[in-house]
């Protein structure tokens, strides 16, 4: 007789409408849903973004026999509206678990948490602490939260105290890096055993993600639509700006490349507005036709990253970056591209190191690294098996997988 299935409440912060829920929950949750779990998703939605994507969202969970249930986003005033959606997600996870009876509850970040630690504390079921990042030092480190201002600093105060608290009374804790787990061991209020903290990168689809799917023809194309050659010399950037990623440092080595590879051209794939990047780029003295800018829907992302040399990310390199695993990375990697970015973030430059898949730059050192770009010989295919050995949607589902197993061997002991 098949048993039956365990039911998992899935909280998290981000709307499964945004690009960063399709790319980085869905995904997990299908595969994990073919292998002996139901889901429901609590999400907070974006109000313009649940209205585009709605339909196509909540046919593909339908599929997947997935239930979610939204909840719309508040974004002002500050603190205010977070503790509106706090109180919005509380009283829906009571509701949801008395109509469905959750087995456990997974936590995506540190507001999510909140509710899990209170849903474990009044029934006493078992929930995952998935914390991404050290999100209360991220708002520090990115100017959100201003420590001077006695409101911010009671809040951060209180969070990080949750976080010890979340740590220690979860049963089971996922980060992002290797770096981040190895920090926590070191906190002197926590003791607790390393096997509790479970690494798990953002992963990627390397289904999709293959160079071996995109086309001559294709690429032909895509060049054409953005007026370059195929002999330019192309440095790619991914995704958004946003408050971390230095777009000025990502221009000044671009200016130094260009002074010595002059068919190069700095191509952005971002949703974001071009007229900052720009402004930017002008500012460096770059000319219009130096900089190409693109939008691109997640389909055609990997034929925009096979037209890369080399795709780059510099992230402000904070104490809190030690915990981030820039999807990015996994994603260009896995395309057979090799990365160029900087020191200090995340597991970023131990991975580059360890699979041959580009160079790391430090701070202002960029002449350098620069020189190596013509004469750099990278293996694509060792690079893309670099990515499926570390960043595989099948490898982060199987160390899911394996932390559920863990959680549920209680229920099996007492059948």
């Amino acid at each position: 007789m098949m048993a039956e299935k365990k039911h998992v409440l899935y909280i998290s912060y981000d709307g499964m409408t945004d690009p960063l829920g399709q790319s980085q929950v869905i995904p997990y949750l299908v595969a994990l849903s073919n292998r002996g779990f139901a889901f429901t998703i609590l999400s907070f939605e974006k109000k313009a973004k649940y209205e585009e994507r709605k339909e196509l969202i909540q046919n593909l969970l339908d599929s997947a026999g997935i239930k979610w249930s939204p909840l719309l986003y508040t974004k002002w005033p500050p603190v205010i509206s977070t503790l509106y959606d706090y109180a919005r997600l509380k009283r829906t996870v009571a509701n949801l678990h008395q109509s469905m009876k959750f087995d456990f509850v997974h936590c995506r970040s540190y507001i999510p948490a909140l509710a899990g630690y209170a849903f474990k504390r009044k029934y006493n079921l078992q929930f995952i602490f998935d914390m991404r990042g050290f999100w209360a030092d991220e708002r520090v480190d990115g100017n959100l939260w201003n420590l001077k201002n006695p409101v911010f600093k009671t809040i951060y105060r209180f969070f990080k105290k949750k976080e010890i608290e979340f740590i220690r009374e979860s049963t089971a804790v996922i980060t992002l890096t290797q770096a981040a787990k190895e920090e926590i061991l070191t906190w002197k209020d926590l003791q607790i055993d390393s096997e509790k903290i479970t690494v798990i990168p953002c992963c990627v689809d390397t289904a999709l993600f293959d160079p071996d799917k995109i086309t001559k023809a294709q690429q032909q194309q895509a060049r054409q639509q953005l007026n370059m050659n195929e002999d330019d010399f192309v440095l790619g950037y991914l995704g958004s700006i946003g408050t971390w990623y230095l777009l000025d440092e990502m221009l000044q080595f671009f200016t130094s490349a260009k002074s010595i590879i002059h068919k190069a051209k700095f191509l952005f794939v971002t949703q974001d507005e071009p007229l900052h990047i720009i402004d930017r780029a002008t500012y460096f003295g770059l000319k219009p036709e130096d900089i190409i800018i693109t939008k691109a829907e997640r389909k055609e992302v990997p034929i925009m990253i096979s037209l890369f040399n080399y795709g780059i990310f510099f992230i402000k390199p904070a104490y809190s970056k030690i915990a981030s695993s820039p999807t990015k990375q996994g994603e260009i990697m896995a395309m057979g591209v090799p990365v160029i970015c900087n020191s200090g973030v995340g597991d970023s430059d131990n991975i580059i190191h360890s699979y041959q898949s580009g160079l790391v730059v430090s701070a202002g050192y960029y002449d350098g690294v620069v020189k190596k770009l013509q004469v750099e010989e990278s293996d694509p295919q060792l690079i893309r098996n670099g990515a499926v050995d570390y960043f595989s949607l099948d490898k982060g589902t199987d160390e899911y997988l394996n932390v559920y197993h863990n959680l549920i061997k209680p229920y099996n002991n007492a059948i």
